[in-house]
């Protein structure tokens, strides 16, 4: 099992049941779609559900998990999900555990329409390239290098968005396997 992979979005189709270690799915094609032990599993839009890694794949329908610990909640039943190549000890690192989004009614009043973030990324050359040329906001995302990336956004004492990068792995991520992160990094 590879600490981690290089694709920001291995498979999302229909939804899940989370049930224990037990993972269901709706309509899914989980062997088929090649997902492995080792890949990262977000519960919930925005990862609301917490995380955890696959540790088998055994039917098109069912995945088993290595953990529950970094799932909120004892089930989910029909959720949204995603799975990625994202470093293994993300989904156990304090900082990056989920969910990835909080909202602060301090940025709301300062007028920033993303919310305040704690989340890792894969991001690909085409997504640091629009950063690199975006202005304002938009640009504070651009992270020093391709790869998975930590980022932490925060307001300082002021109310001003600050956003922090951490390079967890650098390297290449492909391109043809975007999540849906476009809210952040954008591919046009």
């Amino acid at each position: 099992m590879a600490l981690w992979g290089n694709k920001d979005l291995v498979y999302d189709y229909s939804t899940i049941t989370v049930s224990g270690a037990t993972v269901t799915g709706s309509g899914t094609t989980f062997t088929a779609a090649g997902i492995k032990a080792g890949n990262v599993l977000s519960v919930g839009a925005g990862a609301t559900g917490g995380y955890a890694v696959v540790k088998s794949v055994d039917s098109n329908t069912k995945i088993t998990l290595s953990s529950t610990d970094s799932l909120i909640g004892s089930a989910s039943v029909g959720v949204t999900y995603a799975i990625s190549g994202e470093p293994l000890y993300t989904v156990v690192d304090p900082v990056y555990i989920g969910p990835e989004t909080k909202t602060t009614s301090e940025a709301a009043k300062a007028g920033y329409t993303k919310e305040i973030t704690t989340a890792v990324y894969g991001v690909d050359s085409i997504e640091i390239g629009v950063a690199n040329t975006a202005s304002g906001d938009a640009r504070k995302y651009a992270p020093p290098h391709t790869g998975w990336v930590g980022i932490t956004t925060y307001l300082d004492m002021h109310g001003n968005l600050r956003v922090k990068h951490d390079v967890l792995v650098a390297g290449g991520i492909v391109t043809t396997s975007d999540a849906s992160d476009n809210a952040y990094f954008p591919n046009t």
